[in-house]
């Protein structure tokens, strides 16, 4: 049957993602659309019945017959989801997809009958702005137009529909051989869509999707795995600017009932930063120049006057305007977690850390450059990054937010000094390998003091492990960059003791947490899930340490908490459940980086 919806919410790893590189929708495997935001990743929605079923808005296409049993698939290598329904009277199947190079931003749902007959209901019911306005609905020739204060939406429908004032319904028989596609598009004109064209369009989108992937260089082992992760992340791309949202919801929970909900439709640096790294090695070096693109427009985004930093932690997708945050009251939140925020106050936060991702991800492309992929760093953006360099040689010292962003006030974080230090040292070989300008005379005695404080400070002689912070005795899963940032060498004995004691007290069954919060009081209430991310991270220290049997153990039961479609959310519940943001590009950049580096490790295949 249908997945079943608890208090009104289907799991979130129960949804499948389309996209076009403006907006993404959420597309259940009970047929319902409950998130989608049509002008681009981080507007208001239109549909949000994932945040709160009753004012939230929905979109559902799905068999009258309630024990239908639904399985859902991407058309192979595309970002074309098929939600597929069986029972005992038919087959049949909806083809959602968004398509990307005609500039129609719609979104479009195909209904194909493959065998027998199924009677199909639609509902849809559109909020505008987050549910705050309920829209007037108007019965056009081929569809529906639903309005409210500036705004306008149309859907093209090739059914008799019905108002029920505050939205659309329709009930209509699908055999086998036939086809039928609704169109949602902004404004107030319905502009049918007749099926030879739906078909182009599927055809076109599903091309685009191909072309794209072909250019993976990858054949390893999880090739499946690995392309659907490069597949998501690059529908997580905002193709006007090049930027990379952290996921394309907001506030779903890190603990059900919790308060720990987030804003992600926002470019964090380090995640457009990795994203680099990890496209690269899969052969996307357009990509990589695309999120360069991005990454140019930081030196023209001032950051706000308050902030103690020349660089925000994140940006709105366009790089332009603030990042206020405020919480939408009238919402209930996913299964009554409650605030829904729009906006990330962290954006305004101290991260020393971005400073290394950023200038690591500079170095990159150099080496990508001088091999022939994209361009090099001209001087004008060599001067702006010689004077972030200079920033963190005065700066280093100071404590701060950290990368998980606490709200418990700022400390001596030793990630944050790690990343300085790859900073200064990723600017000091590009300036010596380009012959550029640099202070070197202050750069390279800072660095190797950075290097001194985190083996002195950062060091914990008891626990015999690299801890979160100075006078500290926490243990952070932050730390398993050491080695893969080429701080330390995987096999140092006081990396490998550090390893050790993170696999006792962080890890279970390869999930890994990021810290301990009754330790380590983040300034928030509740727990949290363990962290998907880092968890691919722990593999890949585990095969950089020559610990291949486990790595590989532990690669492959993470594959399991994946959804049956490939997809990760941030983190992982105790039973299993996807918890926080979906789909979360971090996590799926993390899984491409420990493939690629656990396949270097294995012995090659016959």
């Amino acid at each position: 049957m249908t997945a079943h919806r608890a208090v009104g919410y289907l799991p979130i790893a129960e949804h499948g993602i389309v996209g076009d590189m403006h907006s993404a929708a959420l597309v259940g495997t009970d047929g319902t659309i409950d998130w989608y935001c049509p002008e681009r990743f981080d507007g208001p929605s239109v549909f949000a019945a994932l945040l709160d079923r009753k004012r939230g808005g929905f979109y559902r296409i799905a068999p009258a017959d309630p024990l239908s049993v639904a399985k859902q698939l991407y058309l192979p290598d595309t970002n074309v989801l098929i939600t597929r329904f069986l029972s005992p009277q038919g087959v049949s199947e909806i083809q959602d997809f968004m398509p990307v190079d005609d500039g129609s931003q719609q979104l479009v749902r195909r209904l194909v009958g493959v065998r027998g007959s199924t009677r199909f209901r639609l509902h849809a019911e559109p909020r505008f702005d987050h549910g705050l306005y309920e829209p007037s609905v108007s019965l056009e020739q081929g569809g529906a137009v639903f309005q409210a204060p500036g705004h306008a939406l149309a859907l093209a429908a090739p059914v008799e529909l019905s108002s029920t004032g505050a939205g659309v319904t329709a009930e209509f028989e699908l055999r086998a051989g036939e086809s039928r596609t609704f169109a949602l598009q902004g404004g107030e004109q319905v502009a049918a869509l007749g099926e030879p064209e739906a078909q182009g369009l599927l055809s076109e989108t599903a091309r685009f999707w191909r072309d794209w992937l072909g250019q993976s260089s990858y054949t390893g082992r999880w090739r499946e795995m690995v392309h659907r992760s490069a597949l998501t992340l690059k529908m997580l791309s905002y193709r006007p600017s090049g930027a990379i949202v952290a996921a394309a919801t907001t506030s779903l929970p890190e603990q059900i009932g919790g308060e720990r909900n987030w804003d992600y439709r926002y470019a964090w640096v380090r995640d457009f930063a990795y994203s680099i790294r990890a496209l690269s090695r899969l052969g996307f070096t357009a990509e990589a120049a695309a999120f360069n693109a991005f990454r140019r427009t930081l030196s023209l985004a001032a950051a706000p006057r308050n902030s103690a930093s020349p660089l925000q932690v994140m940006y709105r997708i366009d790089a332009a305007g603030p990042l206020e945050e405020h919480e939408l009251l009238h919402l209930e939140g996913y299964r009554g977690s409650r605030p829904v925020r729009v906006g990330n106050g962290a954006a305004g936060q101290l991260q020393l850390d971005i400073y290394g991702e950023l200038i690591d991800s500079i170095y990159i492309s150099e080496q990508l450059a001088l091999a022939g992929h994209g361009e090099l760093i001209a001087y004008d953006r060599w001067k702006f990054l010689a004077g972030l360099v200079d920033w963190v040689c005065a700066h280093w010292q100071e404590p701060d937010e950290g990368i998980w962003e606490t709200r418990a006030g700022t400390s001596c974080f030793t990630h944050s000094r790690l990343m300085c230090w790859v900073a200064i040292d990723r600017a000091i070989r590009i300036a010596t390998t380009r012959g550029y300008p640099a202070d070197l005379g202050r750069w390279t005695p800072t660095r190797d003091a950075i290097f001194a404080w985190i083996m002195d400070r950062g060091w914990n002689e008891h626990r015999r492990a690299f801890v979160q912070a100075e006078h500290s005795a926490v243990l952070d899963a932050s730390l398993l960059l050491m080695p893969l940032v080429h701080f330390i060498a995987p096999t140092d004995p006081r990396w490998l003791s550090t390893l050790d004691a993170i696999s006792a007290e962080l890890v279970t069954d390869s999930l890994v947490y990021r810290y301990d919060p009754a330790v380590s009081p983040d300034g928030l209430d509740g727990n949290e899930g363990t962290f998907s991310m880092c968890s691919f991270w722990y593999v890949e220290c585990l095969a950089r340490a020559g610990r291949l049997e486990e790595a590989r153990l532990a690669f492959e039961k993470m594959l399991t908490y994946a959804n049956h479609l490939g997809l990760y959310s941030e983190q992982i519940g105790l039973s299993g459940e996807l918890l926080g943001n979906f789909p979360q590009a971090f996590t799926h950049l993390a899984l491409i980086s420990a493939a690629t580096n656990l396949d270097r490790a294995l012995p090659q295949r016959a």
